[in-house]
């Protein structure tokens, strides 16, 4: 069974991410330097009250933060969201984020597993290790097929 871990325990970095109205929801915009703690253009997984989701990491269009557009049921869909439901959307209603406002990012596992939650809230994660390098490639490999 994992760990359980909670939000501010200290090996959780915390992330401070501005949610921003799109023309189809809300997207999340990371500030330039905390850029180092998500990997670019890869699909991570996202923690939203317990349900483990994921999204896909992008280069903001300008300057040089992130933005996560999105949090969808599988991996194939944050890399192309067209037809599948953004649970961002939705978990920013549910927990009274405004636009402008601020949602926070931990950092459970770099590059691997990440949780959200709403300034004030504490959330609790299941840790685990990511899958060696070799595993993730042939799950890539089998997706694209």
């Amino acid at each position: 069974m994992a760990d359980r871990i909670a939000s501010d325990h200290p090996s959780v970095e915390t992330i401070r991410s501005t949610c921003t109205e799109t023309a189809t929801g809300v997207k999340l915009t990371v500030p330039a330097d905390d850029r180092d703690a998500f990997p670019t253009d890869e699909v991570v997984r996202i923690v939203l009250d317990g349900e483990e989701l994921f999204a896909h990491v992008e280069r903001a269009l300008t300057g040089d933060d992130l933005a996560i557009p999105g949090v969808y049921e599988t991996p194939d869909s944050a890399r192309d969201p067209s037809g599948a439901t953004d649970r961002l959307t939705a978990w920013t209603d549910d927990h009274d984020v405004p636009a402008g406002g601020s949602v926070l990012i931990d950092v459970v596992e770099p590059e691997f597993l990440y949780g959200l939650r709403a300034p004030g809230e504490t959330a609790y994660y299941d840790a685990r290790e990511p899958p060696s390098d070799s595993l993730s490639e042939i799950a890539k490999d089998l997706e694209d097929q």
